[in-house]
């Protein structure tokens, strides 16, 4: 027989097959004439050769190739979800044991006037008056008893860390108005010394107002020394202290203050014509500006940001999983089926 009509009649033949194996319950009515003509024909070994290829690069092929990438691609995001939520849930306990410092300021008119409690030992307070807008007259007499035009509180109390020395403060209120420049100047008067170098203790609390309303002035100043750090002003010189108010949050909800303070110093001139063996004390205290400011610690970390991202990263994890089922499903059920058709195939060949 000639070869091209084997070709022809080869093609024809696997035209219906294809269709048969397609479509079994519609042609069952042409089988036996298909039979007859595949009978018929005789083909040779090196042309079947040829047409299995085609049959395993078909479309159900591409399918499962594509559908074994996808797989892979889904296992892949799987795994970066859930390195993603192992990484959100270490930096939120990173960030719950590692608050965030936060610093804010609030402006002010006028302040709560502080206290200022000094510790002259022998030094006489000669004069304290209140100025505004940085101005300090010359000096009247000095080292001459002057006049006290400020509120001020004398009281002893025993040492708060040996209980056993007693210690006489002299509270005095400080400045208020810091739109004015308010400030408070004192001068102390220290006749004799036996001490190579001669300073004068203060510190500072938050209200003078506390300390007057309250009952116990003795334990209030015990607290207060126990708190609040202790400075110095040496004599000779004007110290000048400009002050500013720090409060801290704890995290138990209780405020602390705390002041920081600037000094500048300034040499007296001593133009007294008498020698004299005494020392002189000069201090100022000022606001550095109407600004307080609020310590307090912040967590970062927010819990339904948290919440939020896990969800989503749960939901395409589940989406994931369910996806790779289905296309393993699929995968198992056109396998079935192509291993099925080709079954038929080959037996309506033989």
């Amino acid at each position: 027989m000639p070869r091209p009509e084997v070709s022809g009649s080869y093609q024809e033949l696997s035209e219906d097959v294809e269709r048969v194996s397609e479509n079994p319950a519609e042609d069952r009515g042409g089988e036996m004439g298909v039979h007859e003509d595949a009978s018929s024909v005789i083909l040779p070994d090196s042309e079947l050769g040829t047409s299995a290829p085609s049959l395993r690069f078909s479309k159900t092929c591409l399918k499962n190739v594509f559908s074994v990438i996808l797989l892979f691609i889904y296992l892949l995001l799987m795994a970066v979800a859930v390195f993603l939520v192992y990484q959100t849930i270490s930096d939120f306990r990173e960030k719950l044991k590692h608050p965030v410092m936060s610093v804010s300021y609030k402006e002010v008119s006028l302040y709560d006037a502080p206290g200022i409690a000094f510790y002259p030992g022998k030094a006489q307070l000669l004069s304290c008056k209140h100025h505004y807008y940085d101005h300090i007259p010359p000096l009247v007499n000095p080292g001459q008893q002057g006049k006290i035009e400020c509120s001020t509180w004398r009281i002893n109390y025993t040492d708060p860390f040996t209980n056993q020395t007693m210690k006489y403060a002299l509270v005095v209120q400080g400045p208020r108005d810091v739109k004015k420049k308010e400030l408070v100047f004192l001068q102390f008067h220290l006749n004799e010394t036996d001490q190579d170098f001669s300073a004068i203790d203060y510190l500072l609390f938050s209200s003078f107002q506390e300390f007057i309303n309250s009952p116990e002035k003795a334990e209030f100043m015990k607290d207060c020394e126990s708190s609040y750090s202790s400075w110095k002003f040496s004599g000779g010189f004007r110290t000048w202290v400009k002050m500013s108010l720090v409060k801290t949050k704890e995290e138990d909800g209780s405020e602390t203050v705390e002041f920081k303070q600037e000094t500048s110093v300034v040499n007296y001139i001593d133009q007294r014509t008498k020698p004299r063996s005494d020392q002189l004390f000069f201090v100022v205290f000022e606001w550095k500006d109407p600004f307080i400011q609020t310590v307090q610690d912040i967590i970062t970390a927010n819990p339904w940001n948290m919440i939020a991202l896990l969800c989503g990263i749960f939901l395409a994890l589940f989406k994931a999983a369910d996806f790779a089922k289905l296309s393993v499903k699929w995968m198992i059920k056109i396998r079935k089926r192509h291993l099925k058709r080709r079954s038929q195939a080959m037996n309506h060949i033989s």
